[in-house]
């Protein structure tokens, strides 16, 4: 992984096995990320995404393998008990242009991935909703 700072926008580059949601975390505790948009596109062939089942308040997890374009990275960054929190949901396109994505928990790059992080002024933070076990964004 490598990134560059610039005024509002980080440009981050993942290279072959490095995995996003951690590499965006990395680099969210080392510049201090309080709030910023994620948008972003690259190759993976290991990937697990979520979908949440309401009736069990948790998510049905799904692993797929082999080589998929990521079609669109989107999410957030705010913060949850002082910390970077990460959320994030992905696209990609496998064998036969076959669409497959939801909540990101897991990606490994197989090529690489240009991930912008646009920085906010400000900062957003989660709380715990135990009524419907997600992380929401709490506005004071």
């Amino acid at each position: 992984m490598e990134y560059r700072v610039f005024e509002d926008m980080i440009l981050v580059r993942l290279d072959k096995g490095d995995e996003i949601a951690k590499s965006l975390m990395e680099v969210a505790k080392r510049e201090g990320l309080n709030l910023a948009s994620v948008s972003g596109i690259g190759a993976t062939d290991d990937f697990e995404v979520g979908v949440f089942d309401l009736d069990r308040s948790d998510y049905k997890r799904f692993r797929f393998g082999g080589n998929h374009e990521i079609v669109s990275l989107a999410g957030n960054v705010t913060t949850k008990d002082g910390a970077p929190y990460i959320h994030l949901h992905i696209t990609c396109a496998g064998e036969g242009g076959k669409i497959v994505g939801g909540h990101l928990f897991e990606a490994k790059i197989s090529l690489t991935a240009e991930i912008f992080l646009q920085k906010g002024a400000g900062a957003a933070d989660r709380l715990r909703d135990e009524t419907l076990g997600i992380n929401k964004i709490r506005f004071e």
